[in-house]
C-alpha cells in the first residue's frame, strides 16, 4: 500500500514504485560513443596538464582522453586503471568539479571544463565487460593481510596481487566494497555497480576475501602479524559521532545507517522515511541523506549546518543538487533540543554567530516540525589496535603509509594525511602496497 507524502510519522511506500525507480535512476546518464568523441575533442591535451596535478591518483588525463578521441577506449581504460583500479566508481562519485575539472584550462578560460569524469566512466565501463587487463607477476612467496575491503584495502590488495604476493582481505561486513557499497547515495551507483567492480578487480587472482571478520573480534593485529609477512589497515571510520540530542527517541538515527540500509534494500518502497525530515551536518553524507529522503517521498527535508554555506564540506555541485531536489539548506544554525514524547515531533535550532574567531550559539531559537532526524556530523576511528600510534584520532602513518608498528601499513580514512575522498583512499592503498612490496623484496 502506498502512503502519501503528507501522512505524518515515519512510513514506507510514500511514492509508487515507478516514481521511485525514476527518482533513483543514474544521476548522470553515461555518454554514448558520439558524445564521448565530442567531449574528448574539447581537450587541449596540455603538456603540463593541471588536471593531472589535481587528481589524487595522478591519472594521465590528457593521454586517456586522446585515446578516447582516437577510438581506443580500451587503451584509455587501462591508462586509468594503471593509476586507479577503482576508476569506474571514482568516475561516478569523485567531486571532479573541485578536482580535475576545476583545474581544467577550459574551465579557467570558458567556465565549462572538459567532462573528465564522464569520459573516465565511458572508458572504464567498457573494460569491465572484458578480460582483466593486468596479469600477476611471478609468485613471490610472501603473503599480506589487508583489513578492510573498502577503496583503500581493495586498491592495496590488487596492487599487491599484481606484484605476485598472496593477499587475504578481511572485512567486517557481509559484502566487500566498503564506502562504495554501503556509503554512497543509491543514485550515484546504480545496477549493483559496486559489486560488479569488486568482482572484476578480483579477476587478477591471488586475492581471497573473508567477510564477517572484524578487527578486534574475529581477528587481531597480533594474530595477523604472526600469520602474514605484512599487514595493511584500511578499515575506514566505523564509528559515528553522536549528536547528543534525542537518541532515545523514535525517529532519531545517524545518516550513515540510513544510507547503508537504503543501499542494501531490494525494494526502495520498503524503506521508511518521515514526512518532515531534518538532517544535521554540512558534508557529503548530509547531502546524500537529505536528497535520498526527498526522493523517497518526504514532503519537507531540511539540512541544518552550524556555519556559513562557504564552510560546508559538500561541494557546490552537491549543494545545488540538494536544492534542485527540493531540499532546504539552513546555515548558521545548530541543534539545541528535540521535542516529542517517545517519538520525535520537532527539532529546536539556535542561530549561530562567529565572535572573535569562535563559533557561538546564540539564545535565539526556533523549532522545525520533524518526525525524523538524521545526524551527519562526522565519523571516527573505532577499534584501533593498541600496537599503532594514533594522531588526531587516526592511525599515524609516514609518507609511505607505514605505521609505528613494524610490518604494518595503513591508508584511507582510518589513517592520517587523507581527505576522506574515495580517490585519495585508492591512491594511499596503491602507494602503501608499493612500499610493502619494496620492503618485502629486500628494499628499505
Amino acid at each position: 500500500m502506498t502512503t502519501t507524502p503528507r501522512e505524518n510519522g515515519i512510513a514506507a511506500g510514500r511514492l509508487a514504485g515507478p516514481v521511485l525507480q525514476e527518482n533513483f535512476c543514474d544521476l548522470h546518464a553515461p555518454l554514448d560513443a558520439h558524445e564521448a568523441k565530442v567531449a574528448a575533442d574539447r581537450c587541449y591535451f596540455c603538456h603540463d596538464a593541471p588536471c593531472m596535478t589535481a587528481c589524487p591518483t595522478s591519472i594521465d588525463i590528457p593521454l586517456f582522453i586522446r585515446q578516447i578521441s582516437t577510438g581506443t577506449a580500451e587503451a584509455a581504460a587501462k591508462t586509468i586503471f594503471t593509476q586507479n583500479i577503482l576508476g569506474g566508481m571514482c568516475a561516478r562519485v569523485c567531486p571532479t568539479e573541485t578536482l580535475c575539472e576545476e583545474a581544467c584550462v577550459r574551465n579557467t578560460a570558458e567556465g565549462q571544463p572538459v567532462e573528465i569524469g564522464q569520459l573516465q566512466r565511458y572508458a572504464t565501463d567498457r573494460m569491465l565487460d572484458r578480460a582483466h587487463p593486468f596479469a600477476r607477476a611471478e609468485e613471490t612467496g610472501f603473503s599480506v593481510a589487508v583489513v578492510g575491503a573498502g577503496p583503500a584495502g581493495l586498491s592495496a590488495a590488487h596492487r599487491l596481487a599484481m606484484l605476485g604476493h598472496q593477499v587475504v582481505v578481511f572485512d567486517a561486513r557481509p559484502k566487500a566494497g566498503g564506502l562504495n557499497e554501503y556509503g554512497i547515495a543509491a543514485y550515484k551507483s546504480t545496477d549493483g555497480f559496486a559489486q560488479k567492480e569488486v568482482a572484476w578487480l578480483l579477476e587478477i587472482g591471488g586475492i581471497e576475501v573473508r567477510n564477517g571478520q572484524k578487527l578486534g573480534d574475529q581477528i587481531t593485529l597480533d594474530g595477523l602479524r604472526e600469520d602474514f609477512d605484512a599487514v595493511f589497515l584500511g578499515m575506514g571510520l566505523a564509528g559515528v559521532n553522536a549528536l547528543g540530542l534525542g537518541e532515545d527517541k523514535s525517529g532519531v538515527m545517524n545518516a550513515v545507517d540510513f544510507i547503508a540500509g537504503l543501499r542494501q534494500a531490494s525494494d526502495l518502497g520498503s524503506v521508511p522515511v518521515g514526512r518532515r525530515v531534518v538532517v544535521i551536518g554540512g558534508g557529503m553524507t548530509a547531502i546524500d541523506a537529505g536528497v535520498q529522503a526527498k526522493l523517497l517521498g518526504a514532503e519537507e527535508v531540511t539540512i541544518a549546518y552550524r556555519r556559513g554555506q562557504q564552510a560546508m564540506a559538500a561541494s557546490e555541485f552537491e549543494q545545488d543538487l540538494a536544492k534542485a531536489s527540493g531540499v532546504r539548506i539552513l546555515c548558521n544554525v545548530a541543534p539545541v533540543g528535540v521535542t516529542g514524547n517517545g517519538s520525535l515531533t520537532g527539532v529546536t535550532l539556535a542561530y549561530t554567530d562567529t565572535q572573535n574567531g569562535k563559533l557561538v550559539v546564540t539564545d535565539e531559537t526556533f523549532t522545525l516540525p520533524a518526525d525524523q532526524l538524521f545526524s551527519a556530523i562526522g565519523q571516527s576511528l573505532s577499534g584501533a589496535p593498541e600496537a599503532v600510534t594514533l594522531e588526531g584520532g587516526k592511525i599515524k602513518v609516514d609518507e609511505n603509509g607505514h605505521t609505528s608498528a613494524k610490518g604494518v601499513w595503513a591508508g584511507g580514512d582510518c589513517a592520517t594525511g587523507g581527505d576522506d575522498l574515495t580517490v585519495t583512499a585508492v591512491a594511499e592503498g596503491r602507494d602503501a602496497a608499493m612500499n610493502i612490496h619494496t620492503v618485502l623484496m629486500g628494499g628499505k
